[in-house]
C-alpha cells in the first residue's frame, strides 16, 4: 500500500506523515516515510529543482514506494507531487496507490513559511506554486482543508478514511 501525501510546501506533509508512520507502528505495520528531501540527499543532491529535475525525482519516488509497498511494507509518501500526470502515472503504475491530497492557500503557507522555505528560496529556485505550477489534483481519495482544521483534525480524518478504505488493515 502506498499512502502518497501531496500538497505545497508548508501543507503538513512530514507532520502528518510522521504521525501516520507512529500510527502504522501501533498498529504492527510495517511503514516506511519516503521525503522528497531524502531521495534527493541519497543520491547526493544531482537534481535540481526545475520541472525536469523535479519530474525525475518524483519518478524516483514512485519507484522506491511500489517497491516497498510490493514487499509488505506500507510506503508513506510526503512530497508536493505538482504534476498531474504523474499522480496519474502513479495511479496507472502502483498497486494501492492512495492519494491525500493536503490542501493550503499559497499565501497563507508564505506567510506561515515555518520551515522558512520561501523565505530561502523564492528568486534563487523554482519554488512550486511561484514560479512553476501546482496543478489542482484531480482524483485524490481524501482532501484535508488544512487552513481549516487543526493537524490532530487532519490526522483524525485520515484514521477514519483509511478505517473506512481499507477495515481489513487499519483496525
Amino acid at each position: 500500500m502506498v499512502l502518497w501525501l501531496l500538497g505545497i510546501s508548508g501543507a503538513g506533509k512530514s507532520t502528518l506523515g510522521n504521525k501516520l508512520k507512529e500510527y502504522c507502528d501501533q498498529l504492527g505495520k510495517h511503514s516506511w516515510i519516503i521525503d522528497g528531501d531524502l531521495i534527493r540527499d541519497f543520491f547526493d543532491n544531482d537534481l535540481g529543482f526545475e520541472r525536469e529535475d523535479r519530474v525525475q525525482n518524483i519518478k524516483r519516488i514512485m519507484l522506491a514506494a511500489h517497491v516497498l509497498s510490493e514487499n509488505g511494507v506500507v510506503a508513506i509518501v510526503c512530497n508536493i507531487s505538482p504534476f498531474e500526470e504523474l499522480r496519474q502515472f502513479a495511479r496507472k503504475k502502483i498497486k494501492n496507490y492512495h492519494q491525500i491530497y493536503l490542501k493550503k492557500n499559497l499565501e497563507t503557507s508564505c506567510r506561515d513559511d515555518v520551515k522558512e522555505m520561501y523565505k530561502n528560496h523564492l528568486g534563487k529556485t523554482p519554488v512550486v506554486g511561484v514560479d512553476l505550477e501546482f496543478d489542482e489534483p484531480q482524483n485524490s481519495d481524501l482532501v484535508l482543508d488544512i487552513e481549516n482544521e487543526s493537524v490532530d483534525e487532519s490526522f483524525q480524518r485520515i484514521k477514519e478514511h483509511l478505517t473506512q478504505k481499507f477495515p481489513e488493515y487499519f483496525q
